[in-house]
């Protein structure tokens, strides 16, 4: 299995000197060869499984920490098929659900708005399936605009593409990050879609105090409720839900960062992203270049004296 895995590792990226292998190699000297031939290397490349030395105790703690990784990762596939029969059990599912999509939005007052979708099942999270929604809805700050946008796209585009029923395309339950209002909010959706009995739906609510193990459970046409602090299920989904507001907070801030690189720069027309990314590299901010003197902007590495006029002038006035 080692001696396929290296040529497939390698493949796309240059080996290095040295590969340290926990044991002999027969194919070793073809492997070596085979690598140095493929990304035409001026150095030659050593396969070796040291027996003694600092080479061996770095064998030694590496299969040491795979050996808990893969321990960690069995651990937590048994975890996730208790958590997936523990919440068919508590939504009265026929079977543990193959495909969980969570949702969660994030927003600043309104600005930059993002709808972040996860999803989950029995093999764990699938993060290839991750999908991230830039939210046009115009009315800032509306939380339940927002939720439905998402469900639209999400759902209308999956009908215009045949994923209704596929178990690998189309949820078995969604799980949405709020409360009784972003349920009617997704309900509305799949109602007009009629499609709202084709998964359950559940919004998680945290409680006043907002502690982890304090969440309301709401579902359409049923009271809500909640679990024990211990229950499986419930730890389950607060780390379905934890994945999700992860997500959706990281895309919102690359987001927000990217807004706010696209600062007063970018009104002057002879400023592209290459000037741009020098000024704020020199300078720190958008405000601080708006700030600069003359030779200041002079000073900064490919903007010319003439450019440097243009920028002064656009801030100071000619």
């Amino acid at each position: 299995i080692l001696a396929a895995f290296l040529p497939q590792f390698y493949g796309s990226r240059p080996p290095p000197r040295t590969i340290l292998v926990s044991h002999d190699l027969t194919e070793a000297t073809l492997i070596e060869q085979g690598l140095a031939e493929m990304h035409k290397l001026k150095y030659g490349v050593s396969v070796m499984a040291p027996q003694r030395g600092d080479k061996k105790r770095i064998i030694d703690f590496v299969a040491k920490n795979a050996q808990e990784a893969l321990v960690r990762h069995a651990i937590e596939r048994a975890g996730d098929a208790a958590g997936l029969a523990k919440v068919a059990e508590i939504f009265g599912l026929d079977e543990a659900p193959q495909r969980i999509e969570i949702y969660d939005n994030s927003h600043v007052q309104g600005t930059n708005k993002i709808g972040a979708m996860v999803v989950a099942g029995p093999e764990g999270f699938r993060k290839n399936a991750y999908r991230k929604f830039n939210i046009q809805t115009t009315d800032t700050g509306d939380d339940f605009a927002m939720m439905r946008e998402v469900m639209t796209r999400r759902f209308k585009r999956g009908l215009e593409e045949g994923h209704q029923g596929d178990p690998d395309k189309w949820p078995d339950l969604l799980l949405i990050d709020g409360g009784v209002g972003q349920l009617n909010a997704v309900m509305e959706v799949l109602d007009n879609l009629g499609i709202a009995d084709d998964f359950a739906v559940v919004a998680i609510s945290k409680g006043p105090d907002r502690n982890a193990g304090r969440e309301w459970f709401h579902r359409r046409d049923e009271m809500p409720f909640q679990l024990p602090i211990d229950d499986v299920g419930l730890m389950y989904m607060q780390r379905l839900r934890d994945e999700a507001h992860r997500f959706a907070i990281g895309t919102h801030r690359a987001r927000r960062g990217k807004a706010m690189i696209a600062s007063s720069l970018d009104e002057i027309a002879s400023i592209g992203p290459s000037r741009k990314k020098a000024l704020l590299q020199h300078f720190g901010s958008g405000k601080a270049v708006e700030r600069a003197g003359l030779a200041d902007l002079e000073a900064v590495p490919g903007i010319s004296k003439a450019v440097a006029r243009v920028i002064y002038d656009h801030f100071h006035g000619s």
